[in-house]
């Protein structure tokens, strides 16, 4: 595999052609519905969806071995076929490697993993809703930047991102656009720049810029068209619009602090947190639901699934809330980590790690290990 500084030919095959232009759009303040707009959802009930419904844990070496090293940081694609994560264990494919963090990919119907590259990840990976595209952020001359990798032909490249890339990509559903934030390096006299970009087949678009370091942290729409952002310094959640440029925002109202979470694959739903509570905002009606005592964690691609996890340490770690009905359905009782995609489309799968060894029969290896709830 190459290290280039821009797309590689591999890749660059499967890309559509985009305008070249590089702009810095304004930001548009536009109204919209203030958190206190919607009340929030009560009662919510325990139910179960299906017969099939279970937990595996899918971080184990060929031949259902337990994996000798920590597997943290995974994601889901759309139609829960492939899982990314990043492991330190040595044996999760055959011949090994070595005892370092490295990218690896679930295939769960052949229960195969692979690794997707020799390539040390410097954070959490994101994969393409089709499962065809992985990227992460990643050290290399004193920068991070953030790598491509392309699961048919095996090909990487890296991204045009600005400069040193401050928090893990997000990926469009067919991966031809990357959402991404950094900045410019800190010294005398250097002024703080923390920019959002959007990189397509052909270039790159800085949606926003902003004078400081505090992470944007972007999450962007299936078809790349829409991306969500926040103004960390300022705790404001922002939606740019790449077919006519504009950004909207603060979405959570003014004077309201607010922490962006997911944009829904379907770019119908933002979700963000203010307090102690989550809030899904509703792009199309401009509403916004609440979901209390609550801190999400991702959403699902259809928008109407919203992990979550409880403010109450006395219950489970792990929640999915259906926000149609108001039903809830534990995904882990015992302590857990999820983050953004961890949600295949309709809430069939959630996938999470856990150091806890009584989630499934067996686990004595006291390391971390991902694992998938499934709810059909």
């Amino acid at each position: 595999m190459s290290v280039r500084t821009n797309r590689g030919t591999t890749v660059r095959r499967v890309r559509a052609v985009w305008s070249t232009a590089v702009a810095v759009c304004a930001v548009t303040a536009l109204s919209q519905a203030t958190p206190a707009a919607a009340g929030p959802l009560t009662g919510a009930a325990q139910v179960a969806r299906g017969s099939g419904a279970g937990v595996e844990r899918i971080s184990v070496a060929p031949g259902g071995a337990q994996a000798d090293g920590d597997s943290v940081e995974a994601s889901i694609t759309a139609d829960g076929r492939r899982v990314v994560f990043v492991s330190s264990a040595t044996d999760l494919v055959p011949g090994g490697t070595a005892a370092d963090k490295r990218v690896y990919i679930r295939d769960q119907r052949t229960g195969q993993i692979t690794q997707v590259a020799s390539h040390r990840p410097a954070g959490r990976p994101a994969i393409s809703g089709d499962g065809e595209y992985v990227a992460w952020p990643e050290a290399f001359m004193d920068f991070v930047h953030i790598r491509l990798y392309e699961m048919r032909s095996g090909g990487s490249s890296f991204t045009r991102c600005a400069i040193i890339c401050g928090t893990p990509p997000s990926l469009s559903g067919d991966g031809r656009y990357v959402a991404a934030s950094g900045h410019n390096r800190s010294g005398s006299g250097v002024v703080p720049r923390q920019r959002v970009s959007v990189e397509g087949p052909d270039s790159v678009k800085i949606i926003a810029e902003f004078d400081h370091y505090v992470s944007s942290a972007p999450s962007i729409s299936g078809d790349g068209g829409l991306v969500a952002y926040q103004d960390g310094r300022a705790h404001d959640v922002f939606v740019w619009r790449r077919g006519d440029g504009t950004t909207s925002g603060p979405v959570e109202g003014a004077s309201v602090d607010a922490t962006l979470v997911q944009l829904s694959e379907d770019g119908t739903k933002v979700v963000y947190l203010v307090g102690d509570a989550t809030y899904v905002h509703d792009l199309e009606t401009g509403d916004a639901q609440q979901v209390p005592d609550a801190r999400g964690v991702a959403i699902d691609p259809t928008g109407r699934y919203l992990l979550y996890a409880p403010n109450d340490p006395a219950g489970p770690s792990l929640m999915l809330r259906d926000l149609r009905t108001g039903t809830d359905e534990t995904v882990a009782d015992k302590p857990a980590t999820a983050g953004p995609d961890a949600v295949s489309a309709g809430g069939r799968d959630v996938v999470f790690h856990s150091e806890a060894d009584d989630i499934v029969p067996g686990d004595t290896n006291g390391t971390s290990d991902i694992f998938v709830r499934r709810f059909y």
